[in-house]
C-alpha cells in the first residue's frame, strides 16, 4: 500500500533536470507574440486609443481594444461579483490595467508596438484606502455594486460579547495591521493559444482549468464546448494563479487572428497586474476570567480588495470566521468589512485572511497571559478547542481535533528554548508561539470535486482528475490514494490531469482542499470502478450472486477463483463498454446565517502549533529567525516527506510575511525592491506531523498547504515582542519598526504603542 510512504513527487526528476515544459515553453510554427498596453494613470477615463504608430512598426499584425471583445467584459472567479475587465472598455480602474493588446511576429515588435500605441486618458478622482473608500460621497470604484464601495460585510455573533467583556476579570485591546504581499511564484504567468477545429485551445499556468474554460467562453461569447483549457505545468501559485491572467488575451488573439499566439509577463508586469494578499486592519478586544478562561471577543476587521472583487468575498468571510483563533470563545461579536479602492486588486493568497487575523488573535493571547500573570503557552493549552467544543459559528467539533496534540509536540521544544534565552549588549533573544485552525475548502458553500478511474484492457489504470497540481504534490497524493484503494503499485497507474476535454471539474486548487475533497472523489471513483469490475467478473463466471472482492489488484471470488481486472475490461470492451468508475464528493456544510454567522462552514479543520526563536541585533535592528518547530495535524499523512516539505515551505514564507514582505504600489515592482526570503533567511525547521484521523477524509487525511504558513508570522511576532519587551502589532516587522522599538525602550515614543 503506497499510502503513508514518502514517495518522490511525480515530475520531480524532470524539474531537477530542467526538462519540464511550462505554459510558455511549447512554441508552435507561426507563433505570434502578444504584449499588453497598460495605463499609467488610474482611475481615468479613456479619451482615445490610436494604434497607427504601432501598426506602422514592421512585424506588428494587429492592435486589439475593448471593442474587439465579442462576449462579456466583466469576469471573475466568484460568480456573484464578476467585475474584472481585462481590456478596459472605457474607464481604467487600477494602475496598470490593460487598455489594448498588440500582436506581432516577434516579442521585440510586440513590445515596441505596445510602447507606440497612443492612449489619451482623463484623470478621475479615486480612493486609495479603506477609510477613503468608506467616506461619505467617496468616488465609486465599481458604480454597479449595490453596496457602493462596500464589497461585503460579514458578522459572527454568538452570545453577548459586550456583557461578557464587562464582567471579565481582564480585558485587552489593540489594533493590528498587515500589509499587502505579492505571491512571487517562481514561474511567471505565461501560456499559449491556438485554434483547432474551430475551437480555441489554451494552455497556461492555472489553479483551476475548468473555471478558466467557463470564463473564457463568456469572454468570447461562445459555448464552453468551443473552448478547451489544458493546465500546463505550473511553477507555483499560492493563490495568485486562481484569477485569470494571460488567458483572456491569448484566447482573444487566437480567436480573431486564427494563428497560434503566446504571452508571458515580465516580473515587473506580474507585480503590476496580478492579485496581492489583502491588507487588513484589525481592532480586537478580548476578555478572560480570573482562571484564564476566555470569555469574549469583540473584533472589527477592515480590508481593501482593490479595484476588483476577486477573492475579496471569501477572504472577508474567512477572516471573520477564524477571528477567535482555535480557542473556546463563548461570546463573540465580529464584524468584517471589505471595500473597493483603486489600488491593484487583491485576491487569494495562501490562507485567505487567516494569516492576517492569526497575528491579532495570537497577540491577544499573549496580552491576556501578561494581564493574568499566566504563562502564554499554558493559556493556549487551557483554551484550545477540543472534541465536543463549539466554534464561534456554533459548529460542534467531532473527531479529528488535533490541536492539543500539536501543542504537546512542541511544548518540550518551547520550554527548552525559553530556558536558553539570553540577552547581551549586542543582541536580545525571544521565543514566541503561534497556534491556528483552518477550515478545509470553501466557506459555507458547495465546493465539490469529481474524478474518474478507468481499468484499461492492457491492465493499466488511468486516473482522470481536474485537480491542478501547482507544485504542492496533489498529483502524487491522489495517485497514492488511488493505488492504495485499488491495491496496486503506483507504477501501474497513469495520470490525466487538468484538461477540460478529458477531465471533469475538481474545483480550484485552493483552501487546502484537494487532498481532502478530490481525494474523496478518487475514493468514490475507485469504489464505483470496483462495483463495475465485480459485476463484470460475475458475468464472466456465470454466477450473478457470487461474492467477489477486489483484493491486491485481483478480483477474488468466494469460491477461490480469481479474475484479472484487465480480463473484465476486455470483456466489457467487446460489448462496447468501459471499466470506468466515477466519483464525486462535496463536504458536509451549512451556509452561515447572514445576521449571526452561525452555521457549519466547513466539514473539517486543520490545526497547528508553531514556536519560533529569534535573535535581534541591537545595533542594526536586524532580526534573525534561528529556529522554528512546527507541529501540524494533517489527519493522515498520505506522503510524509511531502507534508514535511509543505510545512518547511510554509514556514519560510511566514518568515517573509513577518519580517520583510510589503508590496507598495509603484515602489516595489521588482525583486530588487520587494524582498522575499532567501536560503540565508531560512531558520532551522523541525517539522512535526500529528495524525488525528478525520473520519470523513480519505484514509483520514486533510490538507496542509495553507496551514503550514498561518502560525509562523504570529510566532515570530511574539518572539520579537518578547526580545524587545514591547508588542509588535504591525507586519512586516521591518528594520525601522524594530529600531523604533529599541529606541522606545530607552524612553522615546514609538508607533507600536
Amino acid at each position: 500500500m503506497s499510502l503513508g510512504q514518502s514517495l518522490i513527487r511525480l515530475g520531480t526528476e524532470a524539474k531537477v533536470r530542467g526538462e519540464t515544459r511550462y505554459g510558455f515553453d511549447m512554441p508552435q510554427a507561426g507563433d505570434l507574440h502578444l504584449a499588453c498596453v497598460r495605463a499609467e494613470q488610474a482611475p481615468a477615463k479613456i479619451v482615445s486609443i490610436n494604434p497607427a504608430q504601432a501598426l506602422a512598426i514592421p512585424g506588428v499584425v494587429r492592435v486589439f481594444t475593448a471593442a474587439d471583445v465579442p462576449g462579456e467584459h466583466r469576469l471573475g472567479i466568484i460568480a456573484v461579483s464578476r467585475d474584472q475587465e481585462f481590456i478596459a472598455p472605457g474607464l481604467v480602474r487600477q494602475p496598470g490595467q490593460c487598455v489594448a493588446l498588440v500582436a506581432a511576429e516577434t516579442p521585440e515588435a510586440a513590445r515596441a508596438g505596445a510602447r507606440a500605441v497612443v492612449v489619451v486618458l482623463e484623470q478621475q478622482p479615486g480612493v486609495w484606502s479603506y477609510d477613503e473608500a468608506m467616506a461619505p460621497d467617496a468616488p465609486l470604484v465599481q458604480p454597479d455594486n449595490p453596496g457602493g464601495n462596500l464589497l461585503r460585510e460579514n458578522k459572527i455573533r454568538r452570545g453577548d460579547a459586550d456583557a461578557a467583556l464587562k464582567d471579565s476579570a481582564v480585558v485587552v485591546e489593540a489594533t493590528y495591521t498587515t500589509g499587502r504581499i505579492a505571491h512571487c511564484a517562481l514561474e511567471l504567468e505565461g501560456g499559449r493559444a491556438w485554434l483547432e477545429g474551430g475551437r480555441v485551445m489554451v494552455t497556461a499556468c492555472t489553479q483551476n482549468p475548468h473555471y478558466d474554460q467557463a470564463d473564457l467562453a463568456r469572454f468570447l461569447g461562445v459555448g464552453e464546448d468551443r473552448v478547451r483549457v489544458i493546465q500546463a505545468e505550473t511553477g507555483g501559485g499560492f493563490g495568485g494563479k486562481l484569477d485569470l491572467s494571460v488567458q483572456p488575451f491569448l484566447a482573444l488573439a487566437a480567436w480573431h487572428l486564427k494563428r497560434p499566439v503566446c504571452l508571458r509577463y515580465t516580473r515587473e508586469e506580474s507585480f503590476l497586474a496580478t492579485a496581492k494578499r489583502h491588507d487588513l486592519r484589525m481592532h480586537f478586544i478580548s476578555g478572560a476570567d480570573e482562571q484564564g478562561n476566555i470569555t469574549a471577543l469583540r473584533a472589527r476587521i477592515d480590508g481593501d480588495t482593490g479595484a476588483f472583487a476577486s477573492y475579496g468575498l471569501a477572504v472577508n468571510m474567512r477572516a471573520a470566521v477564524h477571528a477567535t483563533g482555535p480557542y473556546r470563545t463563548p461570546h463573540v461579536d465580529v464584524v468584517a468589512r471589505m471595500a473597493y479602492s483603486n489600488n491593484t486588486f487583491n485576491g487569494a493568497m495562501r490562507g485567505f485572511g487567516c494569516p492576517q487575523v492569526a497575528l491579532a488573535h495570537e497577540a491577544q493571547m499573549n496580552a491576556l497571559a501578561a494581564a493574568l500573570g499566566m504563562d502564554p503557552f499554558d493559556l493556549r493549552k487551557q483554551n484550545a478547542l477540543r472534541h465536543g467544543d463549539h466554534t464561534a459559528t456554533g459548529q460542534l467539533l467531532g473527531a479529528g481535533v488535533g490541536l492539543s496534540a500539536c501543542l504537546e509536540r512542541i511544548e518540550p521544544i518551547y520550554r527548552k528554548w525559553q530556558s536558553e534565552r539570553r540577552h547581551a549588549d549586542e543582541y536580545r533573544e525571544g521565543v514566541g508561539v503561534g497556534v491556528m485552525f483552518y477550515g478545509i475548502g470553501n466557506t459555507g458553500a458547495s465546493n465539490p470535486s469529481t474524478a474518474q478511474l478507468e481499468w484499461r484492457p492492457d491492465g493499466r489504470v488511468t486516473l482522470f482528475t481536474g485537480a491542478a497540481d501547482i507544485g504542492q504534490g496533489s498529483d502524487t497524493a491522489l495517485m497514492q490514494i488511488a493505488a492504495s484503494r485499488l491495491g496496486l503499485p503506483m507504477e501501474r497507474i497513469d495520470l490525466c490531469r487538468g484538461d477540460t476535454d478529458r477531465t471533469t471539474n475538481a474545483g480550484a486548487t485552493s483552501a487546502s482542499r484537494q487532498t481532502y475533497i478530490s481525494g474523496n472523489a478518487v475514493m468514490g471513483a475507485a469504489a464505483n470502478l470496483e462495483m463495475q469490475l465485480v459485476q463484470g467478473a460475475r458475468e464472466m463466471l456465470n454466477q450473478r450472486h457470487l461474492e467477489v472482492e477486489l483484493k491486491d489488484g485481483m478480483l477474488v471470488a468466494a469460491d477461490g477463483r480469481a479474475v484479472e481486472p484487465a480480463e473484465v475490461a476486455r470483456h466489457l470492451a467487446k460489448a462496447g463498454g468501459r471499466a470506468r468508475g466515477e466519483g464525486r464528493f462535496d463536504p458536509n456544510f451549512t451556509a452561515l446565517d447572514p445576521e449571526t454567522g452561525q452555521g457549519r462552514p466547513y466539514a473539517t479543520y486543520a490545526y497547528a502549533a508553531q514556536c519560533a526563536r529569534v535573535r535581534v541585533d541591537t545595533a542594526s535592528a536586524m532580526v534573525k529567525v534561528t529556529d522554528v518547530a512546527a507541529a501540524h495535524d494533517v489527519g493522515r499523512a498520505v506522503n510524509p516527506r511531502s507534508v514535511q516539505g509543505q510545512i518547511c515551505g510554509g514556514v519560510v514564507m511566514g518568515v517573509g510575511m513577518a519580517l520583510m514582505e510589503h508590496y507598495q504600489q509603484g515602489r516595489t515592482d521588482n525583486l530588487q525592491a520587494y524582498h522575499i526570503p532567501t536560503a540565508a533567511d531560512a531558520p532551522d525547521i523541525t517539522p512535526l506531523i500529528v495524525e488525528e484521523p478525520e473520519p470523513s477524509g480519505p484514509y483520514g487525511a486533510k490538507g496542509v498547504g495553507e496551514p503550514a504558513l498561518i502560525p509562523t508570522a504570529p510566532a515570530i511576532a511574539g518572539a520579537v515582542s518578547q526580545a524587545l519587551g514591547r508588542p509588535m502589532r504591525h507586519l512586516p516587522i521591518s528594520l525601522e519598526r524594530v529600531m523604533e522599538a529599541l529606541t522606545a525602550a530607552e524612553g522615546e515614543t514609538t508607533r507600536e504603542d
